[in-house]
């Protein structure tokens, strides 16, 4: 009796831990109705506030970053959705100094919270970002300093909701 419900309480905890790979979250989708969106200020008695909207596409693969200039800080989310493999979902929190956008992308991947510091670059409406390398050292993703602006992302439409 002892070996049955032993065997049946780790099959339920096996079977809660576990999450079906079939599984989609509708957000983890964007469609070809998406249309490109118009940057937008609202007016604030203190400083512009800027939300801002973008999408890089390749392959099957997505970005989406979602960004608020307010001054010189900025805020948003960030959403890489890599085509059937564990997206990374988070916020976006730095400063802009001239076309340049320092921020610290808090994320969220496998049930495991991470960050990554990225650079960015607005210039005429057009978001950019300097790639990631691995350092074999730490065994994590960091910015790679010496690399161009290379993975651009277009204007869209809203994409997150808050």
């Amino acid at each position: 009796m002892k070996y049955l419900i032993l065997g049946c309480a780790l099959g339920l905890l096996m079977a809660s831990c576990s999450s079906p790979k079939t599984k989609i979250d509708a957000t983890d989708s964007l469609t070809k109705m998406d249309t490109p969106a118009k940057d937008t200020a609202v007016n604030n008695s203190k400083a512009d506030v800027s939300s801002l909207c973008f999408l890089n596409t390749e392959g099957k693969d997505s970005t989406s970053i979602e960004l608020v200039i307010h001054g010189d800080k900025v805020s948003g989310q960030m959403n890489w959705l890599p085509y059937q493999k564990d997206s990374r979902k988070g916020t976006l929190a730095g400063t802009v100094k001239g076309d340049t956008i320092h921020a610290v992308w808090s994320f969220m991947q496998e049930g495991m919270k991470d960050t990554l510091n990225l650079d960015l670059q607005l210039k005429d409406g057009i978001l950019s970002q300097k790639s990631l390398k691995l350092n074999t050292r730490t065994g994590r993703q960091q910015t790679d300093g010496s690399a161009g602006y290379s993975i651009i992302y277009h204007s869209a439409d809203k994409l997150h909701s808050h």
